[in-house]
């Protein structure tokens, strides 16, 4: 079964994502900010990381900047969900590393379609 690390700092955007793709056989993991996601990447290894951009103690750019740096996950797809839908925001996600970024709200088809792309 695959891992899927969430990170968002509000809990009913992680419950939601949560519930869909465990509807899907995913195995899900949760954090509430930038510095927990880095934290629960290391402990539990997980296959895809979702980070929101905007959170807490450190953001979705500084936290996949800190997973970049290592070489252990340097290749895990790691996928920006944001509100913030500008083409600046869209860019800045991919140069620090993001493999890809979908704006919120996000469409649970997408979300999936784009997960099973990443994971095959």
């Amino acid at each position: 079964m695959k891992r899927i690390l969430i990170a968002d700092d509000r809990a009913v955007s992680r419950e939601l994502v949560r519930e869909a793709l465990e509807s899907c056989g995913y195995d899900i993991v949760e954090a509430g900010d930038g510095l927990e996601a880095v934290s629960r990447t290391r402990e539990t290894r997980p296959d895809l990381i979702l980070l929101d951009l905007q959170m807490p103690n450190l953001d979705g750019i500084g936290a996949v900047r800190q997973l970049r740096s290592d070489p252990e996950f340097a290749d895990t797809p790691v996928i920006a969900l944001t509100a913030s839908a500008m083409q600046s925001d869209r860019e800045k996600a991919l140069a620090a590393g993001f493999t890809c970024y979908i704006a919120k709200p996000i469409s649970l088809r997408t979300l999936r379609a784009e997960i099973e792309r990443l994971l095959t």
